[in-house]
């Protein structure tokens, strides 16, 4: 087995909760008394668009919230959002504690909008540990497009058999299977521990 040099790995779901997903936007529309089925059609819509980098995050709660007068602040719908995001600190401390020990580099590879995905990435210190951003938002390709891991895979020169990827969905860890990405699907932290102990990263 060649020695892992690359984590390729997931942010929502893996190191921490998804950012703004469907129980999320459940929870504002009841907070902020909301049409939840106007909202979530709405939602669909732009949401593609949004994560893409295309839309900003005003931009994207004009088509979603504030397309009609409301009752509440876009800052206050905005700090809602923010709020969800919380981190799975075990999985933050095993990537950091792989890194020290084995000198690996760790590459994020994340579908999220922009504004979110910065706030995340500073409200948690995720540039502390890892080394590139490959989001939606930056690269302006969303998973499932086999295109985002072909472009992590240029701009890192890393080798298909020295790289693990760690993903929540099974659709993505298929796709980046195709490519011959070898792939873990995250469930828990423990089951993740043991599948990386096996490729010898203890």
């Amino acid at each position: 087995m060649r020695r892992i040099t690359h984590i390729f790995t997931d942010i929502g779901g893996v190191l921490l909760t998804n950012g703004w997903d469907h129980n999320s936007r459940k929870d504002a529309a009841k907070h902020f008394s909301l049409d939840w089925n106007d909202m979530e059609m709405r939602h669909r819509l732009a949401f593609d668009t949004y994560e893409q980098g295309k839309l900003t995050l005003k931009e994207y709660l004009n088509i979603v919230i504030f397309f009609q007068k409301q009752s509440f602040s876009r800052s206050q719908f905005r700090r809602f959002m923010f709020a969800q995001s919380k981190p799975y600190v075990e999985m933050i401390d095993l990537l950091i504690q792989l890194k020290a020990r084995y000198g690996l580099k760790i590459i994020a590879i994340s579908n999220e909008a922009r504004e979110l995905t910065i706030y995340r990435i500073k409200k948690f210190k995720l540039d502390g540990f890892i080394d590139f951003f490959m989001s939606s938002c930056f690269v302006h390709i969303r998973k499932p497009d086999a295109e985002i891991f072909r472009l992590a895979l240029d701009t890192t020169q890393a080798k298909l058999d020295r790289i693990i990827y760690i993903e929540n969905t099974p659709t993505f860890v298929h796709v980046a299977e195709t490519l011959g990405i070898r792939s873990i699907l995250h469930k828990n932290h423990h089951s993740t521990c043991a599948n990386l102990a096996a490729l010898g990263l203890n």
